[in-house]
């Protein structure tokens, strides 16, 4: 007897295979099992990500193997680092040690913003500075619309509020530059994992890889935590309207009053709602310059006469081939048939 598939969430990639855990536990209570991934999957461009929820079917048992057979549907995903069906996006980043760069940390709260999730902002090493400067960084993140937490791992500052936070159901993502004490945190809030970490470069004050993949660990019944690779340069979104929407004081300003102008870039243009003396006014200034730069670059190696164009594929605009190199739709060929088919006969 064929057994039917069983639902599983993927918690680990790993080159070929995926190491997923059942919703419902097998014989002997097994739930981890290794899988390879259907041919089909690919041939249909559908890629797994980690917190995608999967089915598998030809299980073996005793050696612990099975294959992933369908994807199923995904909500919310955070681009980058991929990780599928997520409830929130914890920013983490150091206060020193690498020093906390206020343009870097916006532009990963940009990142956490587009992915739709529940937005938090952790920062680490809080033992580190004097009270005063912590609490001057909590205060300026407050004026931001984030309730934000200052931790250590060291003394154990913020450790119990921050496992309460993540200790809701739901899968929350880490993510933050390199060496910001990301995998420490997991240790304190999980200390039987006892992740691998590294201390800062000490002559470029830089943060060193640890955590090489994602993988993601349950931190209570219901509630999963992803640890992920850190990385230094957030993407941007690609429209300005979608950048108003990674910021929280604009949303919450913009609901209270309109701009003059409905195309008002928020940059203090005449009428505009948010003046030009809000806090990250200067970091949402160069994010914004940054991405016109982007379009305009872009625009020029189009070529209008040979019918080039743009087109959107996922996060990125790219140039849409000429016409003359596009397949033709199976639409416009099916159509073509039956014309022709449907054609009087014509005499000699």
């Amino acid at each position: 007897m064929v057994e039917p598939p069983r639902r599983a969430r993927v918690v680990s990639l790993l080159a070929n295979f995926c190491w997923v855990v059942l919703d419902q536990p097998g014989p002997a209570g097994q739930r981890r099992l290794l899988c390879t991934r259907r041919t089909r999957l690919g041939k249909s461009g559908q890629a797994i990500h980690v917190g995608d929820w999967v089915q598998v079917d030809v299980i073996d048992w005793p050696a612990a193997r099975a294959a992933v057979s369908v994807l199923e549907p995904r909500c919310l995903l955070l681009e980058r680092p991929p990780v599928a069906n997520i409830t929130r996006v914890v920013v983490v980043v150091a206060l020193v040690e690498p020093a906390l760069d206020p343009l870097q940390l916006t532009r990963f709260l940009i990142t956490a913003e587009l992915s739709g999730a529940i937005v938090e902002l952790v920062f680490s090493k809080a033992d580190l500075l004097p009270a005063q400067a912590v609490e001057h960084w909590l205060e300026r993140a407050r004026g931001w619309g984030y309730a934000p937490l200052a931790v250590s791992r060291a003394t154990g500052q913020g450790v119990p509020a921050l496992q309460q936070r993540l200790s809701q159901p739901g899968l929350a993502v880490l993510c933050g530059p390199s060496g910001v004490g990301k995998s420490s945190l997991i240790n304190a809030l999980m200390p039987d994992l006892d992740l691998r970490v590294a201390a800062v470069s000490g002559r470029l004050q830089r943060g060193r890889h640890t955590t090489r993949h994602v993988e993601l660990f349950e931190l209570a019944d219901g509630a999963l935590l992803a640890d992920t690779p850190g990385f230094n340069r957030p993407a941007l979104p690609l429209e300005p309207q979608s950048l108003v929407a990674c910021f929280p004081e604009l949303r919450s300003q913009l609901s209270l009053e309109a701009c003059q102008f409905a195309d008002c870039l928020h940059q203090g243009e005449p009428g505009c709602a948010m003046g030009s003396q809000w806090d990250r006014q200067s970091w949402y200034s160069q994010c914004l310059q940054e991405l016109l730069s982007a379009k305009r670059r872009l625009a020029p190696s189009l070529r209008q006469d040979d019918g080039g164009s743009l087109r959107q594929r996922g996060d990125r605009l790219e140039p849409r081939l000429a016409a003359q190199y596009r397949q033709p739709s199976r639409r416009r060929q099916r159509q073509a048939a039956e014309a022709e088919l449907t054609l009087p006969d014509q005499e000699d």
